[in-house]
């Protein structure tokens, strides 16, 4: 995919040139930490981490309405106040990893979700639930995508691109799997079960690990500096072109991520807009998973050949394809979300890798913590916003707002990319 795009992208948005037959990133990888327990490790975690939190009300939400009484969109608005949170807390939290390592953050978010799926087992008023959810968003905060892409930069330096690509891998089969799981949890336990279900996966499974995976860190000398690539206490500094390229990164990756978190709220709405049934939508959209997980297995068979920009450009331009199509009611819409699917699985790798091959490692966990609060603030109110969109003008003029906010990515990434090359 990556070689098809590459005129494109080196001709048009001049995007930096491939290497040839070279990773980008060539650190040495810690011989203390083995990859062939790090990543699986990490990878349930983030499975079950996603799946009790992101994923839960999907299942979730009409149960719980049913048996409280408590409004639906209040219900299923709790979790955007928790990714509210999640965004808020973002830069303390990498600034911390970039301090101390990301083993204590992880495990200390894993412990917050358990506490949280607690609380909101135990709920018997709207905000007590919505309080559950807030420790869920802190416990979100600490141990999903972004704390985790900043631990591994951490230990990794710039050889974390292929270990955050099989970590995102892992985590692309959390929906694939938590969904039935929870409606199974919720048949035979009720909501509240499966929250203390959840409670007690994150808890007694995640935290040990978690302290299994990641080593502890090693307290420097008395008297002297830490000169580990990503290891500095020196609080985040941007002036200038740097600035800028921070501005351009996170405005990109914030756009992409609230249009993907807009759509996929309301996907099937849209197909069934289209003429399709309920079935035939879910049928259809059944597609988006394995469309993920197969360009991220083509990004791991690239093998860090090329510019994490590429991957960037890759995620937008199939975003942006995908939703046009769907936007102009291509005859079948499966394809549509096929290319989609392909730019929303790359852009999960993109968002952890492009800040590390841009900045550095020395500032890439306070950079991608400060990059995460925009991007998860948006996403927990873009839902919102398009269905404003969805009731008011129809399912098209949403997917016309949301393909011109892919249109202005691709023109932010266009000037990061040449004040990247200038670099």
């Amino acid at each position: 995919m990556q070689a098809i795009l590459g005129l494109f992208f080196h001709h048009v948005l001049r995007l930096p040139v491939p290497l040839s037959g070279t990773p980008t990133m060539t650190a040495a990888s810690p011989a203390a930490v083995p990859l062939f327990r790090l990543v699986p490790a990490l990878g349930v975690v983030q499975i079950f981490a996603w799946g009790s939190s992101f994923y839960l009300l999907a299942v979730l939400a009409q149960p719980i309405a049913a048996d409280t009484g408590w409004p639906l969109p209040w219900v299923v608005g709790a979790l955007s106040i928790g990714m509210l949170v999640a965004g808020l807390i973002s830069p303390a939290v990498s600034t911390r990893i970039a301090r101390s390592g990301g083993r204590s953050v992880l495990a200390a978010g894993c412990l917050l979700m358990a506490l949280g799926q607690v609380l909101i087992g135990l709920a018997t008023s709207l905000p007590v639930f919505i309080g559950g959810w807030v420790v869920i968003g802190l416990g979100m905060g600490a141990c999903l995508y972004d704390a985790a892409f900043a631990a591994l930069g951490r230990l990794f330096g710039l050889a974390a691109r292929p270990v955050i690509t099989r970590l995102t891998l892992w985590g692309g089969f959390a929906s694939t799997l938590c969904w039935p799981v929870s409606s199974f949890l919720e048949h035979q336990l009720g909501w509240r079960g499966t929250c203390f279900a959840y409670a007690a996966i994150m808890g007694l499974l995640c935290v040990p690990l978690v302290l299994f995976a990641l080593p502890a860190p090693a307290p420097p000398a008395t008297g002297s500096a830490d000169d580990t690539p990503g290891r500095t206490s020196a609080p985040l500094r941007l002036t200038g072109i740097d600035q800028l390229k921070f501005i351009l990164l996170a405005s990109t990756i914030t756009l992409c991520g609230a249009t993907s978190a807009a759509i996929s709220q309301h996907l099937l709405t849209v197909l069934q807009s289209q003429g399709l049934t309920l079935a035939q939508a879910v049928s259809i959209a059944m597609l988006l998973g394995p469309a993920q997980v197969a360009s991220r297995l083509l990004e791991m068979a690239g093998g860090g050949r090329y510019h994490p920009l590429w991957t960037l450009g890759i995620a937008v331009v199939m975003m942006s394809l995908g939703l046009t199509l769907l936007a102009l009611g291509f005859a079948w819409p499966g394809l549509a979300l096929v290319f989609y699917g392909l730019g929303t699985g790359v852009y999960s790798i993109a968002r952890g890798t492009v800040p590390l091959a841009v900045f550095g490692p020395e500032r890439y966990a306070p950079v991608i913590g400060r990059i995460a609060r925009p991007n998860l603030i948006l996403q927990a109110l873009a839902p919102s916003g398009a269905a404003f969109l969805l009731t008011r003008f129809g399912a098209a003029a949403m997917l016309d707002v949301l393909v011109a906010a892919m249109i202005v990515s691709l023109a932010v990434l266009a000037g990061l990319s040449v004040l990247e090359r200038r670099a």
